[in-house]
């Protein structure tokens, strides 16, 4: 048997999560090459949902191309369910996200969200998050200090240098974290003072993963621990 290609696994499941999908929903929208074919397969009936929520630039203008109506937050409230991507996933469906720099919006809209549902190939699953640089959104002028304070926790920060993400701040990636306790972790960044937002989608992680297999199968996992 062939296997598919990475490319192939994100079309399956992206198109996959349209099952979640019913009339007149206000649904989250998240950013990134998986959530694109969700798009495109939501954009074959525009008119199915009442409109949706976008976690960046990028994601809205895809949305609009297919005039799909897009809402800010805060006139919509609790969005029926938000439909995302990640860069890492673990068995307890705690994520990495924020490859795509888009973090911040995409945690804003996951919480606000009744439900989430994550959308990755296999190769994101994994047994321990860290092997993926956890993304920070930093305010420009505390990047050093942010930097150091991440130091400290004994991770390694990166600025990535040329990116500012939608909201005009900047992005630190962490190398070398040991995440053995991804809530504490979380909480600890989030207190960092200048620290916009970080990657760790622990504290409210994901209530069902699909997952793409590399024979091209989906398995539904959901959260038993939430």
């Amino acid at each position: 048997m062939v296997d598919y290609s990475q490319n192939q696994l994100k079309q399956l499941c992206g198109e996959y999560a349209y099952k979640y999908v019913e009339k007149d929903m206000i649904v989250g929208v998240g950013t990134g090459s998986t959530v694109k074919y969700f798009i495109d397969k939501l954009g074959q009936n525009p008119g199915l949902i009442k409109g949706a929520v976008s976690s960046s630039e990028a994601t809205t203008l895809l949305l609009k191309q297919y005039k799909i109506p897009v809402y800010d937050l805060n006139s919509v409230g609790e969005p029926d369910i938000y439909i995302d991507g990640a860069d890492e996933i673990n068995h307890h469906l705690q994520m990495i996200k924020g490859g795509g720099a888009a973090l911040t919006r995409e945690k804003i809209i996951a919480c606000a969200s009744r439900r989430i549902i994550c959308i990755v190939d296999e190769s994101k699953y994994v047994m321990k998050l860290g092997k993926f640089p956890l993304p920070v959104e930093v305010i420009p002028m505390a990047r050093s200090y942010v930097a150091r304070e991440i130091v400290k926790l004994r991770g390694m920060p990166n600025w990535r240098s040329g990116v500012i993400t939608d909201n005009g701040n900047w992005i630190l990636d962490i190398h070398d974290l040991d995440i053995v306790h991804p809530i504490e972790l979380e909480q600890k960044l989030t207190a960092i003072t200048g620290v916009v937002c970080n990657g760790l989608f622990a504290v409210r992680p994901a209530h069902e993963l699909v997952l793409a297999k590399k024979d091209g199968s989906i398995e539904v996992i959901k959260n038993k621990f939430i």
